[in-house]
């Protein structure tokens, strides 16, 4: 880190989660209905994953990431960064929570070091980041070719992996495995090994079983409105999105 982010990190350090914390959608669906909508022929992805699903247990969520990836099979670097650029404009900061966007100035006005730490692919993570006005942006690293492969190598950036990024740049968590002055940010329980670093934390719309924890641990809980009403809402979105409809 520079000298300029040293010095914010001893003021205090902010976590955030993207999906679910600062704006409701799962952004990879977002981001493959952005690009379905521009490329119809894409939607092509949902038979090969389709035929890769009753694999799901074995290849697991890193492997499963590789697959939906597969909507983006041949994208040149230039074109898949301009995708980027005009998704995150049209995404960001205005479909995002309006409470979470105020905690996170307050963070940014006290002087804290920010990170966005998402599972999403950093390639678009990165540009939400600096429109947000974040210090730092790690999300899962996807392989960096002139050409999108079918199935890309990433590294899922999600539980552990989170920190041990984060402690790459930070170093590690200091007194009782917490790093100090540090507040964490998230709805899911997967993000739990980057709360448990944390000295405080807010929990969005967390699930029954992460309400619990969150009680039990004496941590904030935030239930801003979501932009569809129940389960069934919330899947149609997720299927409409996915196929690009």
């Amino acid at each position: 880190m520079t000298p300029k982010l040293h010095a914010k990190k001893d003021r205090g350090l902010a976590l955030f989660d993207l999906d679910g914390t600062l704006i409701a959608w799962d952004t990879q669906v977002l981001f493959c209905d952005h690009v379905l909508r521009r490329e119809g022929w894409r939607r092509a992805y949902l038979l090969f994953f389709a035929a890769m699903l009753p694999a799901a247990k074995i290849l697991g969520d890193e492997g499963m990431k590789r697959v939906f990836l597969s909507y983006l099979w041949g994208v040149e670097r230039d074109k898949l960064d301009a995708w980027t650029r005009d998704f995150v404009a049209g995404f960001f900061p205005g479909r995002c929570y309006p409470e979470m966007l105020e905690k996170l100035q307050r963070h940014k006005d006290e002087g804290h070091l920010t990170i966005l730490a998402s599972a999403s692919p950093e390639f678009y993570v990165r540009e939400v980041a600096r429109v947000l006005g974040f210090d730092l942006a790690l999300g899962t690293s996807v392989e960096d070719a002139r050409r999108m492969k079918l199935l890309p190598d990433l590294v899922n950036h999600k539980g552990a992996e989170k920190v041990r990024r984060i402690s790459e740049i930070l170093g590690p968590p200091l007194a009782e495995g917490r790093w100090p002055l540090s507040h964490g940010y998230s709805d899911s329980s997967a993000d739990l090994p980057m709360l448990r670093c944390c000295l405080g934390n807010t929990l969005v719309n967390p699930s029954s079983k992460l309400t619990a924890t969150g009680t039990l641990e004496g941590w904030e809980i935030v239930r801003p409105a979501k932009p569809w009403s129940g389960r069934r809402g919330h899947a149609w979105e997720m299927f409409r999105r996915a196929t690009g409809l």
